[in-house]
């Protein structure tokens, strides 16, 4: 008598992020489903709900964007360096398991959903814009930190998102000056 197959649940539920981290991607949330994700996988769209408990919390979990490790614990670490980090990480990279876009950039598809915007707006405003704002000398901090964080995000859109010629051709190192000129112009510390 053959042995009924045990599923393995750790595999299971990382296939079914990779899975909707693709659609959500391509997709938006309101455009993919559970049971497409499901199909992509090859499991019942039952499992979605047994490991995540909604087509929301799955979203919220396959998009949930970590702040590089040690990039913002060090508090003599320059603002410049941090926003060459996520100049690379937001605009630059290639995230492959989100379809080649940064998370933020793929929320940002979906931020008509109130409690995906309100995801996205804990992610920037409770998670980078804090420590940008804690950087920054003088008056208005925080102003200040959230338009460093609207530029790096609408350098995302921008470039990835609408395919914008001049910034989808220019060059990371080219693109970095440029960006350092405006983050130093927005902070109180010097060019480096």
């Amino acid at each position: 008598m053959n042995q009924p197959k045990r599923r393995d649940k750790a595999a299971t539920r990382a296939k079914l992020l990779d899975a909707a981290r693709l659609r959500f991607a391509r997709q938006g949330y309101d455009g993919t489903g559970v049971r497409e994700i499901a199909a992509d996988v090859g499991v019942d769209p039952a499992l979605v709900f047994r490991y995540f408990g909604s087509k929301e919390r799955l979203h919220e979990e396959a998009v949930r964007v970590e702040i590089p490790a040690g990039l913002t614990d060090d508090p003599a670490r320059p603002l410049p360096h941090i926003t060459d980090t996520l100049l690379h990480d937001v605009v630059f990279a290639d995230w492959e398991q989100f379809a080649g876009e940064h998370p933020l950039l793929v929320m940002l598809r979906s931020a008509g959903h109130p409690a995906i915007r309100d995801q996205l707006r804990t992610q920037i405003c409770e998670g980078y814009l804090p420590d940008f704002a804690a950087r920054m000398g003088g008056e208005n901090p925080a102003l200040r930190a959230e338009m460093v964080g609207a530029l790096l995000l609408g350098m995302g859109v921008m470039r990835s998102i609408l395919g914008s010629p001049a910034l989808s051709e220019a060059s990371f190192e080219e693109t970095r000056v440029l960006v350092a000129r405006l983050v130093t112009a927005l902070s109180d510390q010097p060019p480096r």
